[in-house]
């Protein structure tokens, strides 16, 4: 039989966010096709280029999506780090695909992540930095997680005001968390309460009511 001549892409959005999820996706197809829409690394695409790529690549190829929401990050970071998380993950959804792998490496290692990724899962495993603009299935997988993150989002927004875009840069998402903080919101199901950024916001508060 002819070898298939699908891949798939594995890329992740909110890696670095202290409001909101971490988003991983898988992307299954034909490279040539999905290089044909345009695909390219999320960040360099407009939202509303990013939300009908997104659509595209949804309605022709093949696609999982893992959510992995703030509660499950502080509950998996009091025994472990980011990357092993990222890592589980990445095997969940490697588990979707009989095609060779390229992931975005998550890890400074290249080789040894694919290695590690490679052994756990028994399929041909690429590891690669800025694969998202490199390998067109990583490329569409990056816009599909973009996408889905800015969706959820826009979602908590609804429910507890503007939060901005939920990375520690974001001055809207920083007077969003010091104005929570003193009120007392609760906040641990869209916060990663172990990021530095928020435990540092929670210290300045707590001093101010101690003076």
């Amino acid at each position: 039989m002819p070898r298939s001549q699908k891949q798939s892409g594995i890329d992740e959005a909110g890696r670095g966010p202290v409001i909101g999820p971490m988003v991983m996706s898988i992307v299954t197809g034909d490279p040539d096709r999905i290089a044909e829409l345009g695909v390219k690394d999320s960040k360099k695409l407009s939202p509303t280029r990013r939300s009908y790529l997104s659509a595209a690549i949804r309605n022709e190829f093949s696609y999982e999506i893992r959510v992995i929401d703030s509660q499950e990050i502080n509950r998996f970071m009091q025994h472990g780090t980011l990357n092993e998380l990222e890592k589980k993950a990445a095997i969940e959804l490697i588990s979707h695909s009989q095609e060779e792998v390229y992931v975005d490496s998550f890890d400074v290692n290249e080789e040894r992540l694919s290695d590690e990724l490679s052994r756990s899962t028994g399929r041909k495993v690429v590891c690669l930095h800025k694969a998202d603009e490199r390998i067109p299935a990583v490329s569409a997988a990056s816009i599909i997680s973009k996408v889905e993150r800015d969706r959820i989002v826009g979602e908590i927004a609804r429910i507890y005001g503007n939060v901005g875009s939920g990375y520690p840069s974001d001055p809207v998402t920083i007077e969003f968390l010091r104005k929570s903080i003193s009120a007392g919101s609760d906040l641990s199901k869209i916060v990663r309460v172990r990021w530095e950024t928020y435990r540092r916001l929670k210290e300045e508060v707590e001093t101010r009511r101690l003076l």
